[in-house]
């Protein structure tokens, strides 16, 4: 899969169903976000998104996200 960006559209599961929302930021270091701490590198990089659903914020690793292709208008 293609690097991600903040803005990109993204799937993933979640609770048995697909979720979707948007990449907020790529995460390269140890921190807090989405009520938890999570433990990331620049060689293992989790993503910060937030549910297009319910707003809520999630952080998951490249693996698990499948980006939305783009529309054509």
């Amino acid at each position: 899969m293609s690097e991600l960006k903040k803005g990109d559209e993204v799937t993933w599961q979640s609770h048995g169903s697909t979720a979707s929302g948007a990449v907020e930021k790529k995460i390269t270091a140890d921190t807090h976000a989405a009520k938890r701490e999570v433990r990331a590198t620049p060689d293992d990089p989790q993503y910060l998104v937030t549910s297009e659903k319910s707003g809520g914020e999630a952080v998951h690793k490249p693996s698990a996200l499948t980006k939305k292709p783009r529309s054509k208008k």
